[in-house]
């Protein structure tokens, strides 16, 4: 007697249920990074290496997949498959970040973040012009925009929330020229400023009245430091 054929299984092959979740989960890996370090996506290079390294997760997971499809119960194979793929992949990123002289992983990662040299911290120039600096403020990473035209640290009303100074504990009684005109501020102080190796305390700030897009780094900070300079489209901050 025949043996009844088995009935065709419905539904997409977990194989492909798999590699689409594992797109999915690189997609909110990237916009979680994206948001975490936005300086690394600045430039247009960034974006299309971006492009290319997600080509290449997806050329990865479908040959997962294909391998899980044809070697079925084979699961070792496809596996194996993956990890070739994986390393393959993992190297080419490798080789991108480190492609500097000295390999410069973390300051590729994230800009703001620096690069030390000793008692120094140097930072590159952003697609905009700008030199973009991460520092710990009272212990809470905040992100700043040099300008050495600003005679004090600038906070926006946000970063000023983020470190206690609300409204009803603010006087706005400083008036500030800018290339927009006069503005108001609050002056407040900071107990600490961190950046790399550098620590100031006690550091004159003024909470800006107005929204702003970006805090500014003065020279509160700027004037207290041994020096600074930009040569070569860095900035280096010494202690």
């Amino acid at each position: 007697m025949n043996s009844p054929n088995p009935s065709p299984r419905s539904g997409p092959p977990i194989g492909c249920l798999w590699t689409v979740a594992g797109l999915l989960a690189v997609g909110l890996l990237v916009l979680a990074l994206a948001r975490r370090f936005p300086e690394a996506l600045d430039s247009r290079g960034a974006q299309v290496n971006l492009v290319y390294m997600l080509a290449l997760l997806a050329f990865v997971g479908g040959s997962v997949a294909l391998g899980w499809r044809r070697s079925r119960p084979g699961l070792g194979r496809a596996v194996r498959y993956g990890a070739i793929w994986l390393a393959i992949a993992g190297l080419v990123a490798l080789a991108y970040l480190l492609r500097h002289e000295g390999g410069r992983l973390w300051s590729e990662l994230s800009p703001a973040s620096g690069l030390v040299e000793g008692q120094s911290i140097r930072f590159p120039l952003n697609a905009e012009g700008h030199f973009i600096v991460e520092a710990r403020v009272n212990g809470i990473p905040l992100r700043f925009m040099v300008d050495t035209g600003a005679s004090d640290v600038v906070l926006s009303p946000a970063d000023a929330r983020r470190l206690g100074f609300t409204s009803d504990k603010l006087v706005f009684n400083r008036r500030y020229g800018t290339a927009n005109g006069v503005v108001m501020g609050a002056p407040v102080r900071l107990r600490q400023v961190a950046i790399g190796p550098i620590v100031l305390e006690n550091v004159r700030a003024s909470v800006n009245a107005a929204p702003m897009g970006r805090s500014l780094l003065g020279m509160s900070f700027l004037g207290r430091l041994s020096g600074y300079e930009v040569a070569r489209d860095h900035l280096t901050l010494r202690r």
